[in-house]
């Protein structure tokens, strides 16, 4: 049972998949344009949606988790999160079931409120893609990001196309950014909005909260820049298509998120050359050239994610 979020927890947890070792597997997610396109031809339970610090949601996944561990047998849990998360391993656990938790990629300097709670579950394994807070029960795993690197473009294209992504959270918005992007690229280009739950005075024409994956995919690798906030999922689908994001962090001070972990994760990917990171208010068009300069490809002979039985 392969158990996530959608955004980015989906994502993650999808691109592990290969990585994992597992053979037969069923996804247990909340049901949206995302989940659809990106598992469709899989084996799917869709269970009601889980926010963040949603005690109600939880306890409702896990009266779902109940039934399923009653109906049939499973042999390993594995989440990337979020909450959910916790909604199965308390279950999978009484019956004995094997369950890991890896924490996302976001988190570079230490474990989510998620991961802190998955670590006071008796037998749950507990993984990190960082080696250097791997400590305690807590085992380096791998990294996501193992599976790309960055090169420079012998002959970068002009910008005439681009793909905006603000991440879909119901909650959270990055009018920041939207706002300063309205104002700052040009009418005669061809853009691709997905602006979420943002909403401004000014939107964009065509702004749409959503786009299905499959036209997401088809965005991207059509995409002379990508410009995206500093969340994993929308960092996978730019380098998975090719391209080295513009990535801007949200920031707590501003209400755009829960913490901080997404100004990490851009030092992170920045340092890897994977992203070309910058604050909301510096985005300039020099940047967009700077992005757009560079490609990002699979690396070699990528190593298992390592997930060692308890």
């Amino acid at each position: 049972m392969l158990v996530a979020s959608t955004g980015g927890h989906l994502a993650e947890l999808y691109d592990l998949a290969p990585r994992l070792g597992v053979g037969t597997r069923r996804w247990v997610t909340f049901d949206s344009p995302q989940s659809r396109s990106l598992l469709d031809g899989e084996d799917v339970a869709f269970v009601p949606p889980v926010t963040s610090r949603d005690m109600t949601g939880v306890l409702r996944d896990l009266a779902v988790a109940r039934r399923m561990f009653r109906a049939e047998r499973y042999e390993h849990v594995i989440s990337t999160g979020a909450a959910v998360a916790m909604a199965f391993f308390l279950p999978a656990t009484a019956a004995g079931v094997r369950c890991s938790y890896i924490e996302s990629a976001t988190r570079t300097a230490g474990p989510s409120l998620t991961g802190r709670l998955a670590a006071r579950v008796p037998r749950v394994g507990l993984y990190t893609q960082y080696p250097g807070w791997a400590a305690g029960s807590w085992r380096y795993g791998g990294s996501i990001f193992d599976a790309f690197e960055a090169e420079v473009r012998a002959e970068p294209p002009p910008i005439r196309k681009v793909v905006v992504t603000l991440g879909t959270h119901a909650r959270y918005t990055f009018p920041r950014l939207l706002t300063h992007l309205v104002g700052l690229l040009p009418s005669e280009w061809e853009i691709l909005w997905q602006v979420g739950s943002t909403v401004i005075d000014a939107m964009p024409e065509g702004a749409r909260r959503q786009v299905p994956i499959t036209e997401m995919r088809q965005a991207l690798a059509e995409a002379d820049v990508v410009i995206s906030h500093a969340g994993v999922g929308s960092a996978l689908a730019a380098m998975q298509a090719g391209k080295r994001a513009l990535y801007v962090p949200r920031r707590k001070a501003y209400g755009e998120h829960i913490d901080d972990h997404q100004v990490e994760m851009a030092r992170e990917l920045e340092g890897r050359k994977l992203v070309v990171a910058r604050e909301a208010q510096d985005v300039t068009l020099a940047d967009l050239e700077t992005a757009a300069a560079w490609s990002v490809r699979a690396a070699p002979g990528v190593a298992p994610f390592r997930l060692v039985p308890r």
